[in-house]
């Protein structure tokens, strides 16, 4: 499963058409954001490719989730959404 990681100065237009991209050829997407401001950008940015695909017929549901993962030699907790079709 391919991962996006979405910083708090991450567009959400960008980050939308990639995480649209991924879904058209992969069917699944993990999307990660690491604070207040990336959750924010992250869970923008689905919303906007909810509205990329449903032209195309595809749902977009999203699965929120945490995940331990190491940045810079320290222990962090991110949000983890995996991004399917319903």
């Amino acid at each position: 499963m391919e991962v996006l990681k979405v910083s708090s100065h991450s567009t959400p237009n960008s980050v939308a058409g990639a995480i649209a991209g991924v879904i058209r050829e992969q069917r699944v997407v993990e999307v990660q954001a690491v604070g207040a401001g990336a959750a924010n950008q992250a869970i923008k940015s689905i919303a906007i490719a909810r509205g990329y695909l449903a032209p195309i017929g595809i749902d977009l549901v999203c699965i929120p989730a945490f995940a331990s993962i190491e940045i810079d030699g320290e222990e962090r907790t991110a949000m983890k959404l995996i991004c399917e079709p319903r």
